[in-house]
This record gives C-alpha cells, structure tokens and sequence, in this order.
C-alpha cells in the first residue's frame, strides 16, 4: 500500500518539479534577454534556416504536453493549463502556418528598435515568473 503512494508522490513531484523548472529557465531567458537584447535577433538567424524552423514549434507542443499533465499538481491549475494552452497554440500555429510565412515574420521582428526586444525580454521574464508562482 505504502509502494503505491510512494510512486503517486514521486510523479506528482516529477511534474512540480518539470513545471517549475520550465518557469525558472524562462525567466532565465528573459533576465538574459534584457540584458542582451542583440541574442534574440541571433537567435531568430538560427531558427529561420532550413528545417531549424521546426524546432521551436515542437518544442513548444512537448511543453504543452507537461503543461497538461502536470497542471493538477500545481498552485493555480487554470494558470499552468492556460501556459500550456499558450504553448499549445504557438507550437501549432508555427506548422500551421509555414517556413515562409514565419521567416517573414521573424524578419519583420528583426527590424524592430531595441527597445521592442527589451519589452519582448520583461515579458518572457514575467511569464517564467508566474510560471514559478504557479506551480
């Protein structure tokens, strides 16, 4: 009896402990990202070549996965489950609409002023941090 309760506690903190971790490295992003505002922009180079494309979106669709699965775990449910509905609806609409479409748009958000890209970074810094509130 014991052995069950072992294993539900020890999946119940896998998911805790994923999500919150999701939470702190996206903060991370958004401290770095503030900081050096220039790394966006290298990495949108990076993901606009070839197949590269791709991998943020699947990326996002396994974040939505964890999301789900580990929402009723946490603090604030309908927080994880709407991040992971945002990760969802970002992972999708990337195969949806395209490498061309999303390469013109990155290129649109290269040519942006500096300052865009800060207000990118507090929002990015924001999201992890209710993120790691949440879970």
């Amino acid at each position: 009896m014991h052995e069950g309760l072992d294993i539900a506690f020890r999946d119940l903190l896998r998911s805790y402990v994923a999500i919150k971790s999701v939470g702190i490295i996206i903060t991370l992003m958004g401290v770095v990202y503030l900081l050096r505002p220039d790394l966006i922009k290298q990495l949108m180079n990076f993901f606009k070549k070839s197949r590269r494309i791709y991998l943020p979106g699947l990326l996002r669709l396994a974040l939505a996965v964890v999301f789900f699965l580990g929402a009723s775990e946490c603090r604030y449910f309908w927080v994880i489950f709407a991040s992971g509905m945002i990760f969802l609806t970002g992972g999708l609409l990337i195969f949806m609409l395209g490498p061309e479409k999303i390469r013109r748009m990155l290129d649109w958000y290269q040519e942006q002023p500096i300052l865009i890209f800060r207000v990118i970074a507090l929002i990015v810094l924001a999201f992890g941090a209710i993120i790691i509130y949440s879970a």
